[in-house]
């Protein structure tokens, strides 16, 4: 199909299957901001903002990729660590000197397996963030700050690496932020919008970083942040994609701000941001909740975003107790799952490259459950509801392939008899657990009892796999 360069038209396209199939995603955070690698670890976003309001939270941002920001707020924790390590008078874009020489040995092919082993499915890179610092040598060059990329093609050597695996590439550009072209410091929430640049400059600017991205790269996932400038013409992009990457699959992060120096409509925004979203954009193939997820089932493809701490980019100040444990990671991504989402888990490398150790095993842990599990998670639809519990309190969630049924419980029972509530399955169905094989079940009133191994190896979550249940 050949998508006319009309909102109208690109509103035809239909989110392909091997989206609604992957579930898990890996995003990287890998820039400038990645070589000092600090922020404070302020807390999670919307518990912050609860506590603090917006201006707490830019104050005292704990996402380390927002460094440039953090660092010309007058008296940020970031701006006092920047004076003491490295000098008040030291620019920011000094970093891109340790980062090219520090990314030269980098090798992608070792990112490629942990997330293949991880169980990913596709990989999204932050090709450009809102300090402006491009990841490929682009034919549209910055003209404020010459020589401000990357020296080598790390998105194109990533691309490759990641293809090499087995895995889908999608790409991150930030439309809405490039402190290069619009350097209001981004105090509040009002500031976030009407700090997107707005000149045409920037609209083609931007415009042929895109479609750049697309002809030399293909990404699987159009994968914009934070709005798009309100001159940009959003029909022309998207059918762009859509005839260059026909399964390509876009986000929902092209809201078009409005131009001037008005604020944003802040009724609209908050309410948005109250489901970690931003206001949606007149067409996009999925929401991006931030840090949040959906309590129901969507009818609409959705993915949450997060770190495994609070930061997306490499936070040096982060230790495991500001992170997931393996198991929280591992029930949050089912969860998302059995409610039409997929999950794009971050991880924040050094400026050379290497991924911290308490981040890969991580991911290593999700890899290990998935490859007994993930039977339940990929190729899987909502089934009728999301969730249930069992006699003993113990959260429950549901996913259905075909005929099939699968029911993970988010713990470990503490006796091998097990009731899911409000739960009754046919006669001829077969159930089994994962990873052990066929158990007994009985049929108590409304409910499922289901007898599993008087032993069971400790694990995050365990799958009961219900052969003709859906």
């Amino acid at each position: 199909m050949t998508f006319a360069a009309t909102l109208e038209s690109v509103k035809t396209h239909v989110v392909p299957d091997w989206f609604h199939d992957a579930k898990l995603g890996i995003f990287i955070h890998w820039g400038l901001y990645s070589v000092p690698g600090w922020a404070p670890t302020t807390g999670p976003l919307h518990e912050v903002v609860a506590k603090e309001g917006w201006k707490g939270w830019f104050g005292r941002n704990p996402y380390a990729e927002w460094y440039m920001n953090s660092l010309r707020i007058a008296g940020s924790p970031t701006a006092e660590y920047h004076a003491r390590h490295f000098g008040a008078d030291v620019p920011y874009e000094q970093f891109a000197d340790a980062f090219n020489r520090d990314t030269a040995h980098w090798d992608p092919a070792v990112w490629a397996d942990l997330f293949k082993r991880a169980g990913a499915r596709y990989v999204v890179l932050t090709t450009k963030h809102h300090d402006g610092f491009l990841l490929w040598p682009s034919t549209h060059p910055n003209p404020f700050r010459q020589g401000y990329h990357a020296t080598r093609d790390l998105v194109g050597d990533l691309t490759t690496a990641v293809r090499a695996a087995g895995m889908r590439m999608g790409l991150y550009y930030s439309g809405g932020l490039d402190w290069t072209f619009n350097d209001r410091v981004i105090a509040d929430i009002s500031d976030l919008f009407m700090g997107v640049p707005q000149r045409l400059d920037y609209v083609e600017y931007a415009n042929a970083h895109w479609k750049e991205l697309m002809d030399r790269y293909q990404p699987c996932v159009m994968w914009n942040d934070i709005g798009y400038p309100a001159a940009a013409d959003l029909g022309n992009l998207f059918s762009y994609y859509y005839n260059t990457i026909p399964d390509g699959v876009i986000n929902d992060r092209f809201t078009q701000a409005p131009a001037g120096d008005g604020p944003p409509d802040m009724e609209a925004l908050m309410k948005a941001l109250a489901t970690g979203t931003l206001p949606a954009p007149p067409h996009f193939d999925f929401r991006t909740p931030e840090y949040a997820v959906f309590p129901d089932i969507k009818a609409e493809k959705w993915e949450s975003c997060r770190g495994l701490g609070f930061s997306f980019g490499y936070n040096r100040n982060e230790t495991v107790d500001d992170m997931l444990s393996p198991a929280e990671l591992v029930r949050s991504f089912v969860d998302i799952v059995s409610k039409n989402g997929n999950l794009l888990i971050n991880v924040g490398p050094t400026g050379d490259g290497t991924i911290p150790t308490e981040q890969a095993e991580r991911l290593e842990a999700l890899g290990a459950w998935l490859a007994i599990n993930g039977e339940a998670i990929y190729g899987t639809r909502p089934w009728t509801r999301a969730e249930a519990t069992t006699d003993s309190g113990i959260g429950a969630r549901f996913t259905r392939k075909g005929d099939d049924l699968y029911v993970t419980l988010l713990d470990t029972p503490q006796h091998p008899q097990v009731t899911i509530v409000d739960l009754t399955i046919p006669d001829s169905a077969e159930v089994t657990l994962l990873g052990y094989g066929p158990v007994a079940t009985e049929r108590r009133g409304s409910n499922l009892a289901v007898t599993l191994p008087v032993t069971l190896a400790a694990a995050p979550a365990y799958t009961l796999k219900i052969a003709g249940g859906a």
